[in-house]
């Protein structure tokens, strides 16, 4: 049973009755950038399972006194 083409029909006269036309584009802007940004951290989140070593990797910094900072500024 998969959707067939009078379905698609329904839902798109359903989504205008919901949303008003003039709104569409919008939402389907929104839903398509928020698609992108899905796939872009998936995407990331595979490269990081592929390279253990680069999620492992230690940085180096220097611990700041706080008071000393606020008096050179």
């Amino acid at each position: 049973m998969g959707l067939q083409g009078w379905h698609l029909v329904i839902i798109v006269i359903l989504a205008l009755l919901l949303f008003g036309a003039p709104k569409l584009p919008g939402l389907a802007r929104s839903v398509g950038q928020s698609l992108r940004i899905f796939k872009s951290e998936v995407r990331q989140m595979k490269d990081d399972d592929k390279n253990p070593e680069a999620a492992e990797e230690t940085v180096e910094g220097k611990i700041v006194d706080p008071d000393r900072r606020e008096n050179n500024a």
